[in-house]
């Protein structure tokens, strides 16, 4: 190994500790203080091994896993957006972009390449593995809400049908998830914890 190259790989290490700073809207399922996206990258890839069994047959558990602990490393540039503000989703694309070029190519060309990659086909959503990896990002905020007795979707008005929304792209992912994760959103609108 060369020292460049050892050089460019702790470069990365120590940008990517800046995604500890980074805290989401969501808070941990006891409520007690907003995630952190370190955490929230962390707790989707231990999410991916245990449900493994609900992705589609032959899905690549290891690349999926692999693709959750990169896919929120461009909020150290763009930040967190809030998934049902739909302008701010759409403006966050340009900047999250930008994030990874300059991220990403802190590595070693190699490791760039594959890790943006990863990144790419995680937003393009066409693969078995991006779906799947998408689906546990769109539910592990659906169950810290729901246990939160509406948690954010309380704060910021959300309502059963935009929820349900992403919901759809968890089902893409992954049938039986969506349709835990549709259970859940009615079990939330009966208690009241979320606006029909």
């Amino acid at each position: 190994m060369t020292s460049d190259r050892l050089h460019a790989q702790l470069a990365f290490a120590i940008e990517i500790d800046k995604l500890k700073r980074v805290i989401r809207r969501n808070t941990l399922m006891d409520g007690s203080r907003r995630e952190n996206d370190a955490e929230h990258s962390w707790y989707l890839g231990m999410l991916a091994m245990i449900m493994g069994e609900h992705a589609p047959p032959g899905t690549d558990l290891q690349k999926v896993i692999t693709m959750l602990l990169v896919h929120d490393i461009v909020e150290i540039d763009a930040g967190d957006t809030f998934i049902y503000d739909r302008v701010a989703v759409e403006q966050q694309a340009q900047a999250e972009r930008a994030a990874a070029d300059r991220i990403f190519n802190l590595l070693p060309e190699d490791q760039a390449v594959r890790l943006r990659a990863l990144w790419d086909e995680f937003e393009a959503r066409a693969t078995p593995e991006s779906r799947f990896a998408k689906a546990l990002d769109r539910l592990a905020p659906i169950l810290a809400n729901h246990l939160t007795e509406g948690g954010t979707w309380a704060l910021y008005k959300v309502t059963a049908r935009q929820v349900l929304s992403n919901v759809e792209i968890i089902a893409e992912g992954s049938p039986t998830l969506g349709e835990y994760a549709t259970g859940i959103v009615q079990a939330s609108v009966a208690r009241g914890h979320l606006a029909p």
